[in-house]
């Protein structure tokens, strides 16, 4: 997995047209998880530019569409939720990261690779949802079992670079495409 996609190894990986036999957990995985939720109540109008008014039923005149029905300007509620507090978890498995047995420059590699893909996440916009706006709101990132606090992201970047190149020889070379083929 590693000569193809290394994000594979970190990510998971089921691959079910191979008699649901290649599988592969997930090493780095996340979850948000929130304190002291309520509701909070919103909503909108549903504009409709086209024909904001009613408009008439068939040629008769007689009835007209109203917004009850769907039609013009649609008044709607919502209910959103906000939060006292809301935390960020992240899990880099590192037991099955030397489990693969893959050596330690190719193991460092994904190390650091779980660590970018954190950093990117932590500084990046964080719009998980619609109308849900995150930011990290403290100066560190920091492992809550060990002493360990996530490097900023252009020192991972940099020591990713140098792994990625000196794992050059595992990867797939750039030689056209390869046909795996199951017999099974």
């Amino acid at each position: 997995m590693l000569r193809y996609d290394a994000n594979a190894l970190l990510h998971g990986l089921f691959l079910e047209s191979i008699d649901g036999r290649l599988r592969c957990a997930r090493a780095l995985s996340a979850f948000i998880e929130a304190e002291g939720v309520r509701v909070a109540a919103s909503g909108g109008v549903k504009n409709d530019h086209v024909k904001p008014g009613t408009e008439k039923k068939g040629d008769d005149g007689g009835e007209k569409r109203t917004a009850s029905e769907g039609f013009g300007n649609v008044p709607f509620h919502r209910d959103e939720f906000t939060a006292r507090k809301i935390t960020l978890f992240a899990s880099i498995d590192l037991a099955q990261l030397r489990g693969y047995g893959l050596g330690d420059e190719p193991t460092k590699l994904l190390t650091l690779l779980a660590l970018f893909k954190l950093r990117a996440l932590f500084d990046g916009q964080l719009r998980l949802r619609t109308a849900c706006d995150f930011r990290v709101t403290t100066d560190t990132v920091k492992a809550a079992n060990v002493d360990f606090t996530l490097p900023e992201r252009a020192a991972l970047l940099e020591d990713l670079s140098a792994l990625i190149a000196a794992c050059a020889p595992h990867f797939a070379k750039d030689d056209g495409v390869t046909t795996v083929t199951y017999t099974g």
